[in-house]
């Protein structure tokens, strides 16, 4: 098939074959007829600007600060369905009243593309579709996009304590976009994404049809799993295959400065981390400290780890395998594999019912960048990218190191549309967070200089970064007009790889029109 132009202006076709003259005098009044007779009681499920609800029900999930000032663009309506049919009344009134529809599940969007658009535009928020159900007998569960990661977590250890799902560690994350767009997290290194384990879905496409994994195919189950679910349709539930946990694991953080040999630890830590027993994952974690010189600061490595096991097996491995780490017995706790979740997330491990508060974290304006490592980095440049740390604009950086291998390496590219598997040493995420408004311009001049510095490093044929961190820096669709495939691919191809050229052309069957569209959602083939 050869590649021509295609549209990302998602209401093109769908405005023409409308009266321009009844969209251009009353869309607003229009789209909440077209609800009303579609929804019975749809007020109670429809907030629009005058509603005294409004500004609480949109900011209720927004979790990135940085898209909830007064100048960001504001959806006329925000949807909250609370039936399969609600979904598809929303799809329908949307594209007949020149309406983008944007997806929200939870709002941990670095780019708030989820509920911020140029263009008119209607949110439709999966909050009301929360439930989880866990079969324990055939470990599995059903899932359904609007809940959290901790309440899914939580749902399955109210049931086991044998069981576990290889999500990410952030409890407040909404599942729908997590399994869209992968999911990795500490049970990565032993069983992979958590997009690896869904074994059906139920999505509603542009047309209003409602699809399982036998009715969609084999093709629209692929892309779903790892290439941006609202990109193809909504995705309303998934069914996941749950994995076995060890009753008690065991967790632990090594902290080290930079005049406790920090540079050097780390980079030993990068030869061993992804060939250790899958067992193990570990991290790094590295940000700006006090020092223990009063008024000045440092920069901290903290190594953390999670082992399906317990104490005594962990010791003796890490001595053995890195005894540079000097890891101790006083530096581990033994814990249920929930509660590792939460000492990851920073929270008490007690009560387990802080998974199910999605207002456990604070909230700040942020900015994300990711990269894929796959050669080590010399102790000069551990030591360069350590010391940016201590740069102006740093008080809330981090960046997470996350260490690959194990079943990462067995996972074929093209198995999902995620293609960061053979090879990967680590995966890197930068974080910098402000909490003043007039810090925003420091704070992410910092980030793009860091990700500048590591350019040299970072995979060299073709940079690749993670879709769940989306970074408009890497280019983005234009929303009031055409994009050509080159352009599209330019950030397209950092995120999925070869994978890109297929999930245009599932998108192109399943939604030629570009009705579920944002800054970088897979565009369709323009037909000749």
């Amino acid at each position: 098939m050869k590649f021509l132009q295609f549209s990302v202006l998602p209401f093109l076709m769908v405005i023409l074959s409308v009266s321009g003259a009844n969209l251009a005098r009353h869309p607003h009044r229009d789209f909440l007829r077209c609800l009303s007779l579609r929804i019975a009681n749809s007020s109670t499920i429809t907030y629009t600007q005058n509603n005294p609800s409004y500004s609480s029900v949109l900011n209720a999930s927004i979790h990135n600060t940085r898209f909830s000032t007064p100048t960001t663009p504001k959806p006329y309506a925000i949807i909250t369905p609370r039936k399969t049919s609600h979904v598809q009344s929303t799809i329908y009134c949307s594209k007949n009243h020149g309406f983008q529809l944007r997806i929200r599940s939870g709002g941990h969007d670095d780019e708030g593309v989820s509920y911020v658009s140029q263009v008119p535009f209607v949110i439709l928020d999966l909050v009301n579709f929360r439930d989880v159900k866990v079969d324990t007998k055939n470990e599995v569960a059903w899932v359904q996009s609007g809940a959290t990661t901790g309440e899914l977590y939580y749902g399955i250890a109210s049931k086991t304590q044998t069981l576990g799902f290889p999500a990410g560690i952030c409890h407040t994350i909404g599942i729908g976009g997590h399994l869209s767009g992968g999911g990795f997290g500490i049970l990565g290194r032993k069983y992979g994404l958590a997009a690896d384990h869904i074994i059906d879905a139920k999505l509603v496409d542009a047309n209003g049809r409602v699809l399982r994994r036998k009715s969609m195919g084999e093709d629209l189950f692929w892309a779903i799993r790892g290439g941006g679910g609202n990109t193809f349709g909504v995705v309303l539930a998934w069914k996941i295959k749950l994995v076995p946990v060890p009753p008690v694991v065991t967790v632990f953080t090594v902290n080290k400065n930079l005049e406790q040999n920090a540079t050097k630890t780390f980079h030993r830590w990068q030869y061993i981390a992804h060939k250790l027993p899958r067992d193990l994952f570990t991290t790094v974690w590295v940000m700006k400290v006090n020092s223990s010189q009063v008024g000045r600061k440092t920069v901290q490595a903290s190594f953390k780890g999670m082992f399906l096991g317990r104490i005594d097996v962990l010791i003796p491995l890490i001595q053995y395998a890195f005894p540079e780490l000097g890891l101790a017995r006083e530096n581990c706790t033994e814990m249920s594999w929930v509660q590792s979740v939460l000492y990851f997330g920073a929270l008490p491990i007690e009560p387990v019912e802080i998974l199910l508060n999605r207002s456990a974290l604070p909230r700040l304006s942020l900015k994300a960048k990711t990269d894929y490592i796959r050669q080590p980095m010399s102790e000069t440049g551990i030591e360069g990218f350590m010391n940016m740390f201590l740069e102006e604009g740093t008080d809330f950086a981090i960046t997470m190191i996350e260490a690959f291998g194990g079943k990462m390496d067995e996972i074929r590219e093209n198995e999902l549309p995620f293609p960061h598997r053979s090879g990967i040493l680590f995966e890197s995420v930068y974080i910098v967070q402000w909490t003043n408004e007039e810090d925003a311009g420091l704070c992410i001049n910092w980030m793009r200089r860091l990700y500048s510095y590591m350019s040299s490093y970072a995979s060299k044929s073709l940079r690749g970064a993670y879709y769940n961190y989306k970074d408009l820096d890497l280019g983005t669709n234009n929303i009031n007009g055409y994009t050509s495939y080159e352009q599209a691919s330019v950030w397209g191809l950092k995120y999925f790889r070869n994978n890109f050229k297929r999930l245009v052309r599932i998108k192109t069957m399943i939604d030629p029109m570009n009705f579920f569209s944002n800054e970088q959602s897979i565009p369709p083939l323009l037909s000749p």
